[in-house]
């Protein structure tokens, strides 16, 4: 296996991976990522990391999982079978000993023991897989020193900037030292350093402060580079906060410039620093003991420098060959797909002006959990990477199909990539119409779900055209085929249907011709034009005999017509198009329009009026905004069969209706507990009809759903 990675002629960017690996310290409780995702518990996670096309994987070999006790033996049987099945399938790996992490519990950043202890681990590392090449042998250094350093949310958390110094300076010198004992094993090792390629920009009278911080943004590749000498425009900045001159020359006479520079680029890299801080909520407002100032996103305020500016600057200042180590975007589906496709672009179209971008690597293949708090908190909070995570199991997103496409084929067409992110909407040349609009097409348009989908669609930048009844008939297997001749769609969501359970019992007729026999010819139709389609059933389609929730794989057993209709279409829709994707449901409840149980409730409490609620049936509700969003991520991942999807819980009604009482601060002494049997209802009700994803794919709490529903809703 050829192991040169510097070698090619950047002609196009390769494909590398990584996985979000971090093990660090908050106070005294310990973090690893690879714990959360059960990356150590799966089997096959390499290989389907192979079969994305992938030439290199960032891989970790940390040195607080392998050795968290001084000199201890360590066990390095796991992972030489990992690395075994990297080697195997002919991927390069890029080992990282650190990833934001402090150590282990016997050192810290702020420890000179720091240095010595990770080199002496890397030669450990270097000595039992002596054939291994490329090391980063502490992740964003800079970054890591910040946090824990200069905001104090990681540990050691020190606010000082004599602090940030020191641990970025430990950092250094470890990745100095560390090398310098890899090499005594193998002189061919390389570094490969990552860093955030930031950028700051302000307003008028905080420029002096962009000025500094795009000066520091630079520290870790010329502090590696040997370029922090007395004419460095940050010297006084060391010296001011006494920090010896000794370790600053320790750089100088140890020069040690990676071989290929590892930048690391997201949306919040670049910084908007703004002094009129009345419009900006706390947690965004700081200062520098001269002024207070909101550090903010700069998408959300300006147009950002971008990608391809900044890594030329990189280039022009080093002369080193680049790698785009991170590419990654906590987001809906398309905009993942937009992101790396944009950055793939910009990488690609640099290499053509001979500016040496190695790679692009599709970051967080297993996603990442609590980086929305910056891993302050362990909420549990799931961002969906190249693959989601759910039971344990791998499950590949549509950007995996992106980036199979571009390693193999090197080019990848979709509809929704014609539009541009969120993140150029300051952009004054941006245009909704980037190429071309091919409309994803919703039918249904006046109902709630229906609705919902045409306000989420354009919240997302997803063009969409909406059809009501006089706009086609769906029981019409000729007015489709018009409407489909005439938009020329990517895809169809169906949201219409027959809803009034109870009428469905004298009008049979009518609920199977919209609930069975119209999703079928849509289904027939896509199928005949290779477009996706997704539609849309119900809990109803259960008999409630189950005393735990239903699952996908159970069998259906409707007690009313509704519920027959329902089968009958998931039947009928499977049978002409196996492609389709069939999203069952149950009890919605949403914040713009009034047509649900919890406004019912609401309404009810208001006016003081008795509201009598079930008690003896057991649902799931889901929440419309929640239903929408993942419907839509997996209909782009394209998912097909049935998929149950609800918010993740299961109540009685009366319990939901408390639920809604107690946030709304409303009294439940109008809440009137009533069982199914004194409604009177025509139709017969399973009494339990909760809904659970065989595959984990689930809604956010019911608890947090209702929470949004009183945030967002809109009477």
């Amino acid at each position: 296996m050829s192991t040169d990675i510097n070698c090619q002629l950047f002609k196009i960017p390769e494909v590398w991976g990584g996985i979000e690996c971090t093990i660090n310290r908050v106070q005294d409780k310990w973090r690893d990522q690879l714990q959360y995702s059960g990356h150590y518990s799966r089997e096959d996670d390499i290989d389907k990391f192979a079969a994305l096309g992938i030439k290199a994987l960032r891989y970790p070999i940390l040195w607080e999982l392998h050795e968290p006790l001084f000199n201890a033996t360590i066990d390095w049987s796991w992972v030489t079978g990992q690395l075994n099945k990297i080697k195997e399938h002919n991927i390069i790996p890029i080992v990282g000993l650190v990833h934001h992490g402090s150590g282990p519990s016997y050192t810290s950043l702020d420890n000179e023991n720091f240095c010595e202890g990770l080199s002496a681990y890397a030669k450990k590392v270097a000595t039992q897989f002596p054939w291994i090449e490329y090391y980063t042998p502490v992740n964003e250094p800079l970054t890591t020193a910040r946090f824990s350093g200069l905001y104090g949310l990681w540990y050691p958390h020190h606010t000082k900037d004599r602090s940030f110094l020191i641990m970025l300076l430990h950092q250094l010198k470890a990745v100095v030292l560390s090398m310098q004992q890899i090499r005594t094993v193998n002189p061919n090792a390389k570094l490969v350093q990552t860093e955030d390629l930031a950028k700051v920009h302000s307003t008028s009278l905080l420029q002096y402060q962009a000025d500094f911080e795009n000066e520091r943004r630079w520290l870790t590749y010329d502090i590696l580079c040997g370029r922090l000498n007395k004419h460095h425009p940050l010297w006084e900045y060391f010296t001011r906060h006494e920090i010896d001159e000794r370790l600053l020359n320790f750089f100088i006479d140890n020069p040690c410039p990676p071989s290929i520079i590892g930048a690391n680029y997201y949306v919040t890299s670049e910084r908007y620093l703004d002094d009129n801080t009345n419009s900006y909520p706390k947690h965004v407002l700081g200062n520098n003991h001269i002024h207070q100032y909101a550090d903010i996103c700069a998408a959300h305020i300006i147009k950002p420098a971008g990608l391809k500016k900044l890594l030329i600057e990189a280039w022009q200042r080093y002369n080193i060959p680049i790698a785009v180590t991170e590419c990654h975007l906590n987001c809906t589906r398309e905009e993942q797909l937009r992101w790396f496709k944009e950055t793939w672009d910009t990488c690609s179209s640099l290499t053509k002006e001979n500016i040496p971008i190695k790679a692009v690597t599709a970051w967080a293949l297993l996603g990442s959990y609590d980086w929305n708090s910056l891993l302050t908190k362990n909420d549990g909070h799931y961002e969906t990477g190249i693959f989601e995570v759910k039971n344990n199991a791998l499950r590949a997103t549509a950007t995996a199909t992106l980036i199979k496409s571009l390693a193999k084929k090197r080019d990848h067409h979709h509809p929704l990539l014609e539009q541009q992110g969120w993140w150029h909407k300051n952009d004054l040349n941006n245009s909704s119409v980037h190429k071309k609009n091919i409309p994803l097409l919703i039918i249904g348009s006046t109902g709630t779900l229906g609705a919902a989908f045409i306000k989420i669609c354009k919240d997302r930048s997803i063009p969409a055209i909406s059809l009501n009844r006089n706009d086609v008939d769906i029981t019409n297997s000729k007015s489709i085929a018009t409407i489909i001749d005439q938009y020329q769609p990517w895809a169809i969501i169906n949201t219409a249907g027959y809803v009034r359970v109870d009428d469905a019992e004298d009008n049979k007729e009518e609920c199977f011709s919209i609930n069975a026999i119209a999703p079928s010819l849509l289904a027939k139709a896509c199928k005949e034009k290779c477009i996706r389609f997704m539609t849309f059933s119900s809990d109803l389609v259960f008999d409630g005999e189950k005393h735990s929730p239903y699952f996908e794989i159970d069998n259906v057993h409707p007690l009313n017509i509704y519920g027959e209709s329902k089968a009958k279409g998931e039947r009928n829709v499977l049978k002409e198009n196996s492609e389709s994707l069939i999203i069952r449901t149950s009890a919605f409840f949403g914040p713009w329009d009034k047509v649900n149980f919890a406004w019912d409730v609401l309404d009810s409490l208001k006016e003081n009026k008795d509201c009598p609620v079930i008690t003896d049936i057991i649902v799931s509700p889901t929440y419309v905004p929640d239903l929408v969003n993942t419907s839509l991520d997996l209909f782009i991942d394209k998912e097909k069969g049935i998929q149950h999807l609800s918010n993740d819980d299961s109540l009685t009604w009366f319990e939901f209706a408390c639920e809604i009482a107690n946030r709304s601060g409303h009294s439940k002494k109008y809440l009137k507990p009533c069982l199914l049997n004194a409604m009177g209802w025509k139709a017969k009700r399973p009494l339990n009809s909760a809904l659970q994803n065989e595959k984990g794919i689930r809604l956010p709490s019911l608890s947090h759903a209702i929470r949004r529903f009183f945030d967002e809703k809109i009477f």
